[in-house]
């Protein structure tokens, strides 16, 4: 940074500071005059901004109460006009000293950028045109003691952004719009789930063990039963518990937390919809999620093409499916299908620039070289299927060839954004795929999946045929909101605190 800049960014700091003093100065007046903004409880709202804007004929010349926070000031002398922003939207202010008096009209504009009001006044619609609110009376809500950042330039900062999510919010308004968008994609989800006689549940978010997935868990300490606890890094083993005991169809919103790396599509913490099925199979699942993904799109978009970071993608049924060795052999003309001892696969993967590691076998080796030189290239949505066993400890094994599950993943734009099977309720082959996951453990595989005794139990108590699935719903609200990183699309991400 150059000197210049550097005696500017602190002139600027030093210039901010002034104007937070003013401001505590003005809050400490009020105290003095008895007019302490922060013990007002209450302001009755009958009005909001959107409302008013887009219904203007029911509205004009109608009294109301509409309060928010004043986002920008103009106008002297005996009128002035201000734009306040309440959870709908912004309107315009019109203020006039004759109508409200001369203490009074002093009084509001002495008022900062920042504070909330609430306002009683008239709706009507200024010479140039502008629907607005004629002010009748008014009062201070509560005083901002903090500088908003000025119009212009705004919060453009990312990490910034993200930290202090609520001005993010205020100054930003597309910001919101995508937190909207969130909210809706959950809705349907919901509805979607709902309508196909699916019950939603919560299952613990602590537990003893944590299980449903390979990664590596959050560990946190039980006082009371003086014991560690996980928090969960998948919602599947509770929801298969209920599919044996009696339950068909469940399902479950919720947060799963792995202690793993951050990137543009990955937060230690995020948010999945689980679902489980008695009497399907995972054929039946994939074609459940082509319908519920355009639901969802329908719904949210209007339709079901996307237009995402310059691609358009086509989310309309049917989508792709195609088994994981056939999409390796097509893009890098190697057959894995085809390999029987594990040197073979070694040295096809290491022709391939693909580094293998001590431990794995022939269906770990099989996963790398698809995530290298196949996953980026699925752009349209895609179900890639029959994952190996080696990989799928949870997934029932192919009838046709055992060495591989019926499992499918479903990829967009190169990211995986649903995965489900057949589930396994062999409790016999569950209990030797536990024992092999534990041998990996040993030789320093920290994301194995551990054992759970209780779930084998419930497996001998008998789990039905079942389809189950997740679906990352961060990553659909990135593709429907057309984001290219988690973080716009979470409220407040994890972000490394400030020294």
């Amino acid at each position: 940074m150059s000197e210049e800049k550097a005696n500017s960014n602190q002139q600027d700091e030093l210039n901010l500071s002034e104007v937070v003093k003013v401001r505590f100065d003005k809050l400490n007046k009020l105290k003095k005059e008895d007019k302490n903004p922060y013990k007002i409880t209450h302001f009755s709202v009958d009005s909001y901004a959107n409302d008013i804007n887009e219904n203007f004929e029911q509205y004009e010349e109608k009294e109301v109460n509409i309060a928010g926070r004043i986002m920008a000031k103009r106008g002297q002398g005996k009128v002035s006009f201000y734009d306040i922003l309440d959870s709908t939207g912004r309107i315009q202010l019109f203020i006039k000293r004759d109508a409200v008096g001369e203490e009074k009209y002093d009084e509001i504009k002495s008022y900062d950028i920042g504070d909330i009001i609430g306002i009683n006044g008239f709706v009507f619609r200024t010479k140039m045109g502008q629907i607005s609110i004629r002010i009748q009376t008014f009062m201070l809500l509560t005083k901002s003691l903090r500088v908003l950042p000025e119009k212009f330039h705004g919060l453009k900062d990312p990490d910034l952004r993200y930290r202090q999510r609520y001005i993010d919010l205020l100054v930003n308004p597309q910001v919101k719009e995508i937190f909207l968008l969130r909210y809706n994609v959950i809705k349907y989800i919901r509805e979607f789930m709902d309508n196909r006689g699916f019950i939603e549940v919560e299952t613990p978010v602590l537990s003893t063990l944590a299980g449903g997935a390979n990664a590596r868990p959050f560990i946190t300490h039980h006082n009371a039963l003086d014991i560690p606890m996980y928090l969960r890094i998948a919602l599947e083993l509770p929801l298969k518990r209920l599919i044996v005991g009696g339950f068909d169809k469940v399902y479950e919103v919720g947060r799963v937390f792995r202690n793993e790396g951050m990137d543009a599509t990955h937060n230690p913490e995020f948010t999945m919809m689980e679902s489980y099925e008695a009497f399907v199979d995972y054929k039946s699942v994939m074609l459940m999620i082509e319908e519920l993904f355009m639901y969802v799109a329908t719904k949210v978009t209007g339709g079901t093409t996307i237009e995402y970071q310059e691609q358009k993608i086509e989310l309309k049924a049917p989508f792709v499916k195609a088994k994981m060795t056939d999409l390796i052999k097509k893009y890098t003309g190697v057959d894995f299908d085809v390999f029987v001892e594990l040197n073979e696969a070694i040295e096809a993967a290491k022709n391939l620039h693909v580094n293998v590691e001590n431990g794995w076998g022939i269906g770990k080796i099989i996963e790398e070289v698809f995530n290298e030189h196949v996953e980026d290239k699925l752009i349209q949505p895609t179900f890639v299927t029959h994952h190996p066993v080696e990989i799928s400890p949870l997934a029932k094994k192919d009838s046709q060839d055992p060495r591989y599950t019926e499992r499918f993943e479903l990829f967009i734009n190169g990211k995986e954004f649903s995965n489900g099977f057949s589930e396994l309720n062999d409790p016999l082959d569950q209990k030797e795929r536990f024992l092999a996951q534990l041998a990996k453990k040993e030789q320093g595989d920290e994301e194995t999946h551990p054992y759970d005794k209780d779930f084998i139990n419930a497996l001998e108590v008998g789990l039905p045929p079942t389809g189950g699935v997740g679906v990352g719903i961060d990553r659909l609200v990135m593709l429907l909101s057309n984001q290219d990183s988690i973080r716009d699309v979470i409220l407040f991400p994890t972000m490394k605190p400030v020294d």
